[in-house]
């Protein structure tokens, strides 16, 4: 792969979250309004809890740029959580108390009562914990923050080079919505990010009903890349295949639990002559080369995207904090209890879209600079533009 990398840290209650993005070529634009706008999408949605209306996140910059564009050197982006300092913990205990760095002279709640779908008792058992919260606080998904930051990092590049990108929900619960084409101001616009406002009603209909039996729900999202070159990606070995690194990069967020690219499941069901693209002849192609009848393989082929727009849809589980706890067991006993339950959103499919952006972006990123190199921008520019220009019939080639 390439050398494009980024790492997160910090805890959903600690002080904040800290980003470094290693590998951005020089040159690039960036500033800390351009982030604040994808991360004020991330917290936008029905059915979000009561914490973003005390976050508003903000990345500071604090290294890698200089003059409103990167140096070549590693990006450090910090968001703070306002939570931390402003919010009360367990037993109304500061949040500074509860995620002290330093021992504490007074006792700290534990959690011990394990919540079923999250990762308390699994991260519990591999790592020795006593108390759940030493887990909870970094599975949650307060890390999409950082990770949507990081992924605007890396979408600048790819819009530096022409890519687009937009997401829409499909599906919220057993309510859906997949039309042809998309009215993406329409979708910023809902509050489900659904292009129909009839359907998205409907949607928020039943996000209100799972709140108000204590309960939660999931969802289907659609992400798409516009304006992709080919050749990201490649066929020869399992690890560079784009299809691949973009599944294994979604899959990780937390509650994400299926992924499809193009026609994806949906293909399993029709013969191979009604999936698989036709490859356009000379004379219909337009000003773009090499083109196809349809796009049921959603951007990729053989592992190696092929110019048609990148179409990935992922699957949201509902979340696994329940206002009306499960029953399950205790950690320390084993014996029945409900399950903790702490502050929580009902339905983050809305926001899923967006972090679904970024994850694409991170793993784009990475491939245009694997393929096309550059320490700056003009630099990847122009080898993009060297490549894209060889992509004619070998007839066409010069000798």
């Amino acid at each position: 792969m390439g050398t494009f990398r980024w790492f997160t840290a910090g805890e959903s209650h600690g002080p904040g979250l800290t980003i470094v993005v290693e590998g951005m070529p020089a040159g690039v634009p960036l500033s800390e309004a351009y982030i604040r706008e994808q991360l004020a999408r991330r917290q936008k949605g029905h059915g979000r809890g009561g914490r973003m209306k005390i976050e508003t996140d903000y990345a500071q910059i604090r290294g890698g740029v200089r003059h409103g564009k990167t140096l070549g050197s590693p990006i450090a982006l910090w968001i703070e959580n306002r939570d931390h300092a402003t919010g009360t913990g367990p037993d109304k205990r500061p949040w500074t108390e509860t995620m002290a760095l330093e021992p504490v002279d007074v006792e700290v709640q534990r959690v011990t009562r394990l919540r079923p779908g999250h990762a308390d008792l699994a991260a519990s058992l591999k790592y020795g914990y006593r108390d759940a919260r030493d887990s909870l606080e970094r599975a949650s998904a307060r890390e999409s923050a950082a990770r949507v930051a990081a992924g605007t990092v890396a979408r600048k590049l790819c819009e530096e080079v022409g890519l687009t990108f937009h997401s829409h929900v499909v599906r919220i619960g057993e309510v859906s919505h997949e039309p042809e084409t998309v009215d993406w101001e329409a979708v910023e616009a809902s509050n489900v990010r659904c292009a129909d406002a009839e359907v998205g009603e409907q949607m928020v209909a039943t996000i209100d009903a799972a709140k108000q039996d204590g309960d939660s729900v999931g969802g289907v999202v659609e992400a798409r890349v516009s304006n992709m070159p080919y050749g990201l990606g490649s066929h020869v070995h399992w690890d560079r295949k784009l299809s691949g690194r973009i599944a294994q990069a979604v899959i990780s967020m937390n509650a994400f639990k299926g992924v499809e690219i193009g026609a994806g499941f949906r293909a399993a069901e029709r013969r191979g002559s009604l999936v698989h693209d036709v490859v356009l002849p000379r004379d219909e192609w337009g000003e773009h080369p090499w083109r196809h009848r349809s796009n049921n393989a959603g951007g990729i082929e053989g592992g190696t995207s092929n110019g048609e727009d990148l179409v990935v849809r992922v699957a949201v589980k509902p979340i696994a904090t329940l206002a009306h706890p499960l029953p399950s067991a205790d950690l320390d006993s084993g014996a029945l209890v409900e399950a903790h339950y702490e502050r929580s959103d009902v339905c983050v499919v809305p926001a899923a879209g967006v972090i679904v952006e970024a994850m694409l972006a991170l793993v784009l990123a990475d491939a245009i600079l694997e393929k096309f190199g550059g320490d700056r921008l003009s630099e990847t520019r122009g080898n993009m533009a060297s490549f894209l220009a060889t992509l004619l019939p070998r007839d066409e080639l010069p000798e």
